[in-house]
């Protein structure tokens, strides 16, 4: 938190001689003077040395009043000072600012700006072109139509972040375009492209037809690359890149009937260091997630892949088609959890899945021991894993150990059959119901007698 930055001000005023020791080691303590919400900026440039400068008004909960307005333009006439910002503002108030972030600001490390769009008329600000940052480290934009040859991108080589989100059509560049300019930031770690819409597949496929594609790009350093967009020019981008170091990947689709993903699957492939253990699919009313953990205990998660579609019934599909391309990747998983993600206020949402996509979502997990339902979902699970004629207990799910659920009386009911045939082969799931906190305590066991169903 950037607040910290203040750490030093009560030690100034303990007394005269600490005063002089923190101030005389200002450039080995790293001192900065913070202009956020309420701060008199006038009066603290005035009666303060010329230490960098930190602009920070990025708290949602909190209102930009006038006088912080005039005290954010205040401190970026000192050009050759700002060190960081970060600055969360509408549209309207936004421009204003942009206005002042112009010329050369020798020192800039870190810019975020997130533009709040109430209306696609609000989205695509631009920066000023004359908008200069040589040792930018981290760039953060939100909303903008920040062009892909912006000098901005092109001047600052020790770059490590580059985060361009909801780029507007306006600004829309290639898999090409980007790649000769990742070619250029060979400090990069964190890398984040999100369009605001969906190119058509067909624009993208064209665009590639008649651009020949650069070089493979190799970013050796990046450990977190984000991507939103279509399924084509993910896949135009990715047989071009070669990320050794990587660590966490992140992709969003916009909604498409199917997808077709190969250079994807050999992409993740290629990751050495991205690990799967454990999976969370959560269904909602937006679309799917698919959060992949290196293990259950886990706080962050190796790969996350969200489609957005509202009805269930594609969601799970799309869900099913993904896992399915992505193929053995999931052979090691052994946890695995079907959550449902909030309240579904469209009518249209629960159209039944149909039982073959829960059934293909499913054979994805060979060695899954432990799996997690929602009440929500226990019974479109339960329906999908009955038997029909001809198929085998061990089919989906061989190495089920336990199947976990919330508070529901009518579970142990809906499960009977798929339990019961799992014990009559010598392969038995134990029922195990949990508190509604969605922490694995045990409340009570269930199970299914052998001569019962």
């Amino acid at each position: 938190m950037w607040v910290h930055e203040r750490w030093w001000f009560k030690l100034a005023h303990v007394c005269r001689r600490w005063r002089y020791l923190v101030l005389g080691s200002a450039s080995h303590l790293g001192l900065c003077l913070l202009c956020t919400y309420g701060t008199p900026v006038a009066d603290m440039l005035a009666h303060s040395p010329p230490f960098p400068i930190i602009i920070d008004y990025i708290d949602e909960d909190r209102e930009v009043t006038t006088e912080d307005e005039e005290g954010i333009l205040l401190a970026l006439r000192h050009r050759d000072r700002v060190r960081r910002i970060r600055l969360w503002r509408d549209v309207p108030n936004l421009r204003t600012l942009l206005m002042a972030l112009d010329d050369g600001f020798p020192i800039l490390e870190f810019l975020y700006i997130e533009a709040l769009a109430k209306q696609d008329s609000d989205a695509g600000l631009m920066l000023p072109k004359t908008l200069q940052a040589p040792h930018l480290r981290h760039l953060v934009l939100d909303n903008f139509a920040i062009p892909i040859g912006s000098p901005l991108l092109t001047a600052s080589a020790v770059l490590a972040t580059l985060s361009l989100i909801n780029i507007h059509p306006s600004a829309y560049f290639t898999p090409n375009d980007l790649l000769q300019r990742l070619s250029l930031l060979p400090q990069l770690e964190t890398l984040g492209i999100e369009f605001y819409s969906p190119i058509p597949y067909r624009d993208v496929e064209m665009q590639l037809s008649r651009t020949p594609m650069a070089t493979h790009v190799t970013l050796p350093t990046l450990r977190w690359f984000g991507f939103r967009g279509t399924s084509a020019y993910l896949e135009a981008l990715l047989p071009r890149m070669t990320t050794p170091l990587l660590q966490k990947l992140q992709v969003l689709f916009f909604n498409q009937l199917t997808f077709s993903i190969p250079h994807l699957v050999q992409f993740i492939r290629m990751a050495e260091n991205l690990r799967f253990g454990s999976v969370r699919i959560e269904f909602f009313a937006k679309g799917v997630n698919v959060f992949v953990h290196p293990s259950e205990e886990a706080g962050v998660y190796a790969l996350y892949m969200h489609v957005i579609c509202k009805v269930f019934d594609w969601q799970v599909a799309s869900a099913a088609h993904i896992l399915t391309a992505l193929g053995t990747m999931f052979s090691d998983v052994e946890h695995l959890t079907l959550e449902y993600g909030g309240h579904f206020v469209s009518a249209e949402w629960h159209n039944e899945a149909d039982r073959t996509q829960w059934r293909e979502l499913l054979r994805s997990f060979s060695k899954v021991k432990t799996l997690r339902v929602d009440d929500e979902l226990i019974w479109e699970l339960s329906h999908s894993l009955r038997l029909e004629e001809g198929e085998s207990p061990l089919e989906l799910l061989p190495e089920l150990k336990k199947l976990s659920y919330p508070a529901s009386g009518f579970a142990a009911d809906l499960f009977a059959p798929f339990l019961y045939m799992r014990q009559s082969v010598g392969a038995p799931v134990v029922l195990v119901r949990r508190a509604s906190s969605r922490s694995e305590s045990l409340v009570s066991v269930a199970s299914v007698s052998t001569n019962g169903y």
